[in-house]
């Protein structure tokens, strides 16, 4: 039985070699091989010129000016064929190519090993992720992007060759040279995944080569160092390890490179693969149907040790070999081959004509210096970018979850986060911070058992540790790096709390922990940098999703495939502006100008602004100090006094709350409720009306002003500089006030006249008897029911009245200088009188937070009351608080939201609130103290605008003259669609 499937797996092969060689597509490349140009240049050339074309040598930009010339007069004496770029920048590599080309008298092929683009060997450009990640993305689409994005950055940097990606099956986890290198253990999906990357470079007009011909993914050595031995069978090389190459050689490949192998089944000579007529001519030219470029792996490798290497490659089938350490040796040996008849000349031209064809086809017939203004960096293409964290989210791979994750019931949680082993990246905890307030720390790789157990003993307090691994080095000797101590902490964790963890390195190097498999949580990360940590705290919270599969085989705890889908559940997310359709460039500009002539106008000493687009954070940025004495930076985690978004904040969302659960509706006269004014004018008053600013209530009351006495005596009643029995409600840092007094501002309130007719007129003044009402009604204190209900579960931690009492005073951004009243600088305390002398718990004012805090209950509000895997609000009450009440009264509110002007699209900017092309069913509101925040369901925006403008005096109009909002939010509307997305 065993021959017959022998014989069967040969008949299947001499067809598959049969239909290979006589169906495989043409390299796009060849197209060019007969052109007039390829003709003329060929023509003109010595035989020891069309040998130089064939050589391939290496530069290194960032060694200095000595290098450079010496490269000069080696080009110009010897002509090779193509430049291997190697360490350097973006500047100086394009520096050095405009001059290699201009002293070259034939355009010069320039290449890089790119296996993750241009920063797998140029500082400060773009790295993709390893393809081991890259095997975990199901969607692989995602990979021919890449291939694309790739190739728009190689063009923009003069090189028109990419020796990648790697083709080779891991199918040895302890191969210590490609390994992570590898798509994973799969051959059709490293097959699949190889030809999307190699497509998406070819289609930009760049030369993939797949490597390493026939196979280097079951080696035990480095052909770097020596050279490695492929003991496998032809049945099984055939079967398994070329499948990738075979594939896309069907596809129509236009390069492969051949590897420093001894493949005893091809070659039974100590030969390395790539100087093997047997592996190059007879299998991958004959057998396999190759006609594209065929180049070897570097000549300076141990691997390819051998006198003559060059003109053995060239012999074997190779058409050129790179990274030649001696170019003048190496084409004076060549030369010799052809006199001794070793090589022909004919096979030479040929060889050369097929060079030739590459540079026509990739337009350096016509070449032009490099454009220094359009060279690719790090943030040169924004959608590149967005393309670069589609592929790292969709990698993160889910490895075990018992209902933990994604990790929601916030309140519920008292979280610590664990570095175990170090970094030098921070993302990851500084993002897990935006989702919930954790107590963070750290250990090394070189800690003691008793450092280990004294942490496992603070870990005791928290109901939920979060482990980060790092540190894991990407290939196999001595288990990758990991310390007993990373492994004694892993397992102590998991079994003494419950714990997820994120691995950040080589999957391989999971084996070596033990007890990991029973942690409630397990995500694998793959890499270890700021975009892979940020991307995967947000996938614990929900804020992603994902469906990737592990590429390779683990363990017995760990095969091939393993994965579970996590889907998301409406978090906030944090992203860029291009993977919403929006130019991050054009968006900062446009905002840098308004905040900064607003900060240059001394509108306001500083302010910051978040957007949120399609449910992901794409913007948030900090413009100018704390104050105008330019002391203090303002910074993202800075805490505002909100004042009047304290309405749509504070008491709204409880009694929206309230409503859902049939305890206050809308339409009852708010008597029925605040049974004090039963026996006044607003007996009848309904909470409708007054919600919408048409109940008749007075638009202000100067509650302060009565403090305000002449007589001292009068004023030492209500306030003391001490706190007491009595003087127990403070409104400033040194003042307290008579808690009695309290009782008065109610009666002034109750006893205040109404306006004659029921027309819109802002009055906040119920919004001082709400928290009451809602003590009344749901039966808790006010600030617990709002912590509880809502600020706890969202993660908005930094959601407080009287934020003096939580935070330290130097993160609150300080309002106005009074001078008139509680005579200080008011920081940590609301700049509201009214709300001070409730003791800084009111309706209208007194709530303070963070942009990103804010940013929650406004998209808990826009996502119509779902956020986080949980419902606060029913959509039926979300709709009806927000929309538009009384507008045949000329009435614009909602039920306490702010909405637009009627028919605001018809207005100009100056006339318009908020921006002109906000639509119809957005809403929101805005701050005395300089504060914004504004939902546009419709088009699934956030506005957010903190700024302290009433500093050093609420007489500064300037914000409004100079319309600084209202223009700024209109631009964000004009930056859409202007992204210019590739794919």
């Amino acid at each position: 039985m065993r021959f017959a499937n022998i014989k069967y797996l040969l008949l299947i092969n001499v067809v598959f070699v049969f239909y290979s060689s006589v169906y495989a597509k043409d390299p796009p490349f060849l197209t060019q091989i007969n052109s007039e140009w390829v003709d003329s240049i060929i023509s003109g050339l010595s035989l020891e010129e069309k040998i130089a074309q064939l050589m391939m040598i290496s530069t290194y930009p960032n060694q200095g000016d000595e290098h450079i010339s010496n490269l000069k007069k080696l080009i110009k004496e010897h002509k090779p064929g193509g430049i291997l770029v190697m360490q350097g920048t973006a500047t100086n590599t394009a520096k050095l190519i405009n001059e290699l080309q201009a002293v070259s008298e034939t355009p010069l092929l320039i290449a890089i090993d790119g296996e993750t683009g241009l920063g797998f060997r140029l500082e400060n450009t773009m790295s993709y992720p390893y393809q081991q990640a890259l095997g975990a993305v199901r969607n692989n689409m995602l990979l021919y992007y890449m291939g694309r994005d790739m190739g728009v950055q190689f063009k923009q940097m003069g090189i028109q060759i990419n020796f990648a990606p790697v083709s080779d099956i891991n199918t040895n986890p302890e191969n210590p040279v490609i390994n992570f290198r590898s798509f994973g253990e799969d051959k059709y999906a490293v097959a699949t995944k190889t030809w999307k990357v190699a497509k998406g470079l070819q289609d930009e007009g760049i030369i993939p080569v797949i490597k390493h011909f026939p196979g280097h993914g079951d080696t035990n050595s480095d052909s770097h160092h020596t050279l490695p031995v492929v003991s496998h069978s032809k049945e099984r090389l055939d079967s398994i390890e070329t499948y990738p190459f075979r594939a896309l050689i069907d596809s129509g490949v236009s390069g492969i490179m051949t590897a420093h192998l001894h493949v005893k089944a091809m070659d039974k000579t100590v030969t390395p693969s790539s100087l093997s007529k047997n592996v190059v001519q007879n299998y991958l030219i004959d057998s396999l149907g190759f006609n594209g470029f065929i180049v070897t792996d570097a000549m300076n490798m141990k691997g390819v040790a051998s006198p003559n290497a060059e003109l053995k490659a060239l012999i074997a089938g190779n058409d050129m070999v790179e990274f030649v350490p001696n170019l003048n040796k190496a084409i004076q040996s060549v030369k010799n081959g052809v006199a001794n008849a070793m090589i022909s000349e004919e096979e030479i031209t040929r060889k050369c004509a097929k060079i030739l064809a590459i540079k026509k086809w990739s337009g350096l017939d016509n070449y032009e210096p490099l454009d220094f203004s359009q060279l690719p960096t790090k943030s040169s293409n924004f959608a590149h970018n967005a393309n670069q964290r589609k592929l790292v989210a969709n990698s993160i791979t889910v490895l075990r979850n018992k209902e933990t994750l994604p990790i929601q019931n916030l309140d519920t949680l008292k979280i610590a986060t664990v570095e175990i082993g170090s970094s030098k990246y921070s993302s990851f905890q500084e993002t897990v911070s935006k989702y919930k307030t954790a107590d963070h720390f750290k250990i090394s790789k070189t800690a003691t058992d008793k450092d280990v157990d004294a942490l496992i003993e603070k870990l005791k307090a928290y109901n939920l540790v979060i482990g980060s691994i790092h540190g894991i080095h990407i290939y196999p000797p001595k288990k990758y790096g990991i310390s007993q101590a990373q492994f004694n902490l892993v397992e102590k964790i998991q079994s003494t709390t419950k714990s997820v963890f994120v691995f950040f390195g080589n999957a391989y190097a999971l084996k070596y922990f033990n007890g990991i498999e029973n942690a409630d949580g397990l995500i694998m990360a793959y890499q270890d940098n700021n975009l892979t940590q940020s991307l995967s705290a947000q996938l614990l919270f929900g804020a992603i999703e994902t469906d990737a599969r592990l590429p390779i085989n683990i363990d017995n705890r760990f095969p091939y495939n393993s994965g579970i889908d996590l889907k998301k559940n409406k978090s906030l997310r944090f992203g860029i502006p291009e993977e919403v359709g929006i130019n991050s460039k054009l968006l900062t500009r446009k905002v840098d100008s308004i905040a900064n002539l607003g900060i240059d106008s001394a509108a306001f000493p500083g302010c910051q602004v978040l957007i949120a687009k399609n449910g992901a954070i794409i913007f948030h940025k900090c413009y100018g100090y704390y104050t105008y004495k330019k002391k203090e930076l303002v910074k993202t985690d800075n805490i505002y006094d909100w004042a009047s978004l304290t309405k749509i904040t504070g008491p709204l969302p409880a009694l929206m709350k309230l409503n859902d659960e049939g305890k206050f509706h809308v339409d009852f006269p708010l008597s029925a409720y605040w049974t004090d004014w039963k026996k006044t004018n607003k007996k009848n008053l309904k909470i409708r009306d007054i919600l919408a600013h048409q109940g008749r209530l007075k638009v202000f009351i100067p509650l302060w002003h009565s403090t305000l006495k002449d007589n001292p005596r009068i004023r030492s009643k209500i306030f003391k500089k001490n706190p007491s029995k009595n003087y127990s409600i403070r409104v400033s840092s040194t003042t307290y006030m008579n808690k009695k007094y309290k009782d008065e501002i109610f009666n002034e309130i109750n006893d205040s006249p109404l306006n004659p007719r029921n027309k819109y007129q802002y009055s906040g003044l119920a919004f001082y008897i709400f928290p009451s009402l809602i003590e009344k009604l749901s039966g808790e204190d006010y600030e617990s029911y709002l912590n509880n209900n809502f600020y706890a579960p969202l993660g908005a931690s930094t959601v407080k009245y009287n934020p003096y009492k939580y935070f330290p005073i130097d993160r609150i951004i300080p309002t106005e200088d009074d001078d008139f009243f509680r005579n200080e600088l008011l920081q940590g305390f609301v700049h509201d009188e009214g709300a001070a002398m409730m003791g800084g718990i009111s309706g209208n004012a007194g709530l303070f937070g963070t942009a990103i805090d804010l940013a929650k209950i406004m998209q808990m509000y826009l996502q119509k009351g779902y956020y986080g895997g949980k419902r606060y609000l029913s959509e039926k009450v979300v709709n009806e608080f927000t929309k538009r009440q009384f507008p045949e009264n000329e009435n614009r509110r909602g039920l306490g939201f702010d909405k637009s002007y009627i028919d605001n699209y018809k207005n100009e900017l100056v006339d318009a609130y908020p921006a002109v092309s906000t639509s119809e069913n957005s809403f929101g509101h805005s701050g005395y103290t300089g504060t914004f925040a504004w939902a546009d369901p419709d088009n699934e925006l956030l506005f957010i605008f903190l700024s302290n403008r009433v500093h050093p005096t609420r007489n500064n109009s300037k914000i409004y003259d100079l319309n600084i909002r209202t223009a700024m939010h209109q631009e964000i509307y004009n930056c859409f669609n202007s992204a210019h997305i590739n794919h």
